[in-house]
């Protein structure tokens, strides 16, 4: 039976979409969105209604019939901690979405357009594993600090995906294998997946794990502290130090790994120490997370769009290679990986999930 579904994600300034039959792309669009005119909104959910309607134009001027859809999949935002999943839109997850107590982020109002279009046509509206999925064991979760907890904020719906898509080469049903997967983009996490739930991972968000190219990762609380009070640096600046401008930018002054590439085959040998820098706390991140799942790890998979990168790649693999077999699906699919989710709703592979 075919299937034709709507996926939707909501970025910063784009909202892209994407329509797939069954497993095959049919079109893809990135909308632009004009900066001055998202910025005069006061809140990102109050977006919502911009963002649909330009996704309703674009559907229109392709001669796509909004009524041909048997589901609408919305990029599922920052809400409270979940399990991994499918997930139909209800009201409960569109109140929380507009409250927002976890923080503002443009992938909030990807449930909320998703289902007012899907009720405009009486068919359903889906979320798929979104950044707040949440499996982590308890023991993952504490500190030596009794004040903070380590919380599960990552990749989690290229994570999902890929080690899904691992069940071809591996042979195995997801929920039978214990996988390293490694999602190496802007933020890097490192994700422990026992038997089909993410039982470890490093907040990609909050400096915790390696560093990636623009965030600085984990670095001694000490000399932290000690800067943070010095009154050199404001709250603002030093949040960007972690996050924006930390990791590979902050010592090479890009992040763009194209060039940091030119650079070292230019003979720049301090950008290759600093790629090796974070390959060497990627595979250490790796080999901890070995150690999470006692050894017993089917694959390491490395995805994301630095898995491109044969450099990175080979430096990792040279690391962490006599834990297990080391598989590589470069780049990431969101859109393919929201309309999976939603398929295999349709086709009842998977039971959708209810937000409370």
């Amino acid at each position: 039976m075919k299937y034709t579904i709507l996926a939707i994600n909501p970025g910063s300034t784009s909202t892209k979409i994407a329509v797939y039959e069954n497993e095959e792309l049919t079109f893809k669009k990135s909308i632009r969105h004009n900066t001055d005119k998202i910025s005069s909104f006061d809140t990102i959910f109050d977006q919502y209604e911009f963002r649909k309607d330009a996704v309703l134009n674009t559907l229109k001027e392709e001669n796509i019939e909004l009524e041909s859809f048997d589901a609408i999949v919305g990029r599922g935002g920052m809400l409270k901690p979940i399990e991994g999943g499918t997930y139909l839109v209800n009201d409960a997850m569109i109140e929380y979405v507009k409250e927002a107590p976890r923080g503002e982020h443009a992938s909030n109002i990807g449930c909320v357009i998703a289902k007012e279009l899907g009720d405009s046509i009486n068919k359903p509206a889906f979320i798929v594993d979104p950044v707040a999925v949440d499996e982590m064991d308890d023991i993952a979760r504490f500190t030596g600090m009794p004040d903070i907890k380590r919380q599960s904020l990552f990749h989690a719906l290229n994570q999902k995906a890929v080690a899904l898509k691992s069940i071809k080469d591996l042979n195995k049903p997801y929920t039978d294998m214990n996988l390293i997967v490694v999602h190496l983009g802007g933020g890097i996490s490192v994700g422990m997946h026992q038997k089909g739930r993410v039982i470890d991972v490093n907040n990609a968000l909050d400096g915790d794990g390696p560093m990636s190219p623009e965030r600085s990762g984990g670095v001694p609380i000490g000399p932290l502290y000690k800067m943070a009070l010095s009154g050199k640096y404001t709250l603002k600046e030093i949040k960007r130090m972690n996050y924006g401008n930390g990791g590979m930018v902050a010592y090479l002054g890009t992040n763009d790994g194209f060039e940091i590439e030119k650079r070292i085959t230019e003979g720049d040998d301090f950008a290759k120490f600093i790629l090796e820098v974070m390959c060497y706390q990627i595979a250490k991140e790796i080999g901890a997370g070995a150690t999470v799942l006692k050894g017993d790890v089917d694959a390491i998979i490395i995805t994301g769009g630095l898995a491109y990168d044969k450099m990175i790649i080979d430096n990792i693999k040279e690391r962490v290679s006599f834990i297990s077999k080391v598989l590589v699906y470069p780049g990431e699919d969101e859109m393919e990986a929201l309309a999976y989710g939603g398929l295999r709703v349709l086709r009842e592979i998977e039971n959708f999930k209810e937000y409370k």
